[in-house]
């Protein structure tokens, strides 16, 4: 990330990566409906974001170190995986959609992946993030990023 922080605040500096109004939208898009390819993302999203706006938060979070894209060739569409920095985002998901649920004004019925991680408790959360590893970075980085926890 080459952005100039504001302050020495973690807090401000996660907010310089990710804390617009799409940029999490997108990750959610991407770790629990497993949306991968542009086309997918600006279809299926149900905030309908608009495609300059997607193509800006793609790059910005390619830039951040979140996603990678990889081009395809002519004619055929990129591919979005998100890297260690944007799997280890998962307990960010759950819990702003834990608070969402209880304090956002949807109504209780309403539940989705981050709220059922979030009852199912934090080792749930590590389940999913070692299948976004295995399917986003392969069975080589998911062996070494749990040997680098370790």
């Amino acid at each position: 990330m080459t952005t100039e922080l504001r302050s020495d605040c973690p807090i401000a500096a996660a907010l310089e990566v990710f804390g617009d109004r799409w940029s999490l939208l997108v990750l959610r898009d991407i770790v629990f409906g497993d949306r991968r390819h542009f086309r997918q993302l600006e279809r299926e999203m149900k905030e309908k974001i608009a495609p300059n706006i997607l193509v800006d938060r793609l790059r910005k979070l390619v830039d951040a170190g979140l996603l990678t894209k990889q081009d395809r060739g002519p004619g055929r569409t990129a591919v979005y995986s998100l890297t260690e920095a944007g799997i280890s985002i998962v307990p960010v998901l759950v819990t702003v959609g834990g608070w969402g649920a209880r304090y956002g004004g949807i109504p209780a019925e309403v539940q989705g992946p981050p709220q059922e991680l979030e009852a199912s408790g934090p080792e749930h959360w590590e389940e999913l993030m070692a299948e976004l590893r295995e399917r986003h970075l392969g069975g080589g980085a998911q062996r070494a990023a749990a040997r680098s926890t370790r």
